[in-house]
């Protein structure tokens, strides 16, 4: 098994780099949906969240109220870490179990935003980093997902530096261009993996 761990910034693209790297065999553990899953209604971790920051961050129904979570945790690095405290360690285990589910052979990867804020790049046999400027970042948040430029800075800022996540990474993807480049590039990282893995070159192109 090998196993890598996805990261990149806010805005890079990481969902359009695992997915192609899904279609090619790998088996995607994406912490964003197990983030969600492990705060779902009726878990222990939204019981914990609602303990930690109130009964004002759950919807009527009785769900996660995201965006007013986010309003007290982005730009608040003390609170940012308690509900990093409740939700990661729950993300780790839950990822373990499904690593452990998959074939002996499979290329793992890892989808963690947070990879190397939380200070897991040495745990997995290879880092890619979805890698874009800045620039890039900041127009994709104020035009696709519609946040002021106070708030993509704001976003961008609560992450690791552009140079951190460079400096840990195994295999960069530069995904500042059209996804038609994004296809090909992930062809010679598709190669890369398999080759790391054992398994050789790999004639899906």
């Amino acid at each position: 098994m090998l196993r890598v761990g996805l990261t990149g910034g806010i805005g890079a693209g990481k969902s359009a780099v695992s997915s192609r790297l899904v279609a090619r065999g790998a088996v995607l553990i994406d912490s964003d949906v197990l983030a969600r899953e492990v705060v779902a209604r009726g878990t222990d971790g939204l019981a914990e969240v609602v303990a930690a920051f109130g009964d004002g961050v759950l919807t009527a129904d009785g769900d996660l109220d995201r965006p007013a979570l986010g309003k007290i945790v982005f730009g608040d690095e003390t609170a940012r870490r308690k509900l990093e405290a409740i939700i990661h360690p729950r993300v780790r285990h839950r990822a373990a179990e499904i690593e452990a589910a998959a074939d002996d052979d499979a290329i793992v990867v890892h989808d963690i935003p947070l990879l190397v804020e939380t200070g897991q790049a040495d745990k997995f046999d290879l880092v890619l980093v979805v890698d874009v400027p800045v620039e890039v970042q900041l127009e994709r948040l104020t035009t696709q997902r519609g946040m002021t430029e106070a708030e993509a800075k704001q976003r961008i800022a609560s992450q690791a530096s552009r140079e951190d996540r460079l400096a840990v990474a195994d295999v960069v993807v530069d995904n500042s261009g059209s996804l038609e480049e994004l296809g090909r590039r992930i062809g010679d990282v598709w190669t890369t993996l398999r080759q790391h893995s054992g398994h050789g070159p790999d004639t899906k192109r």
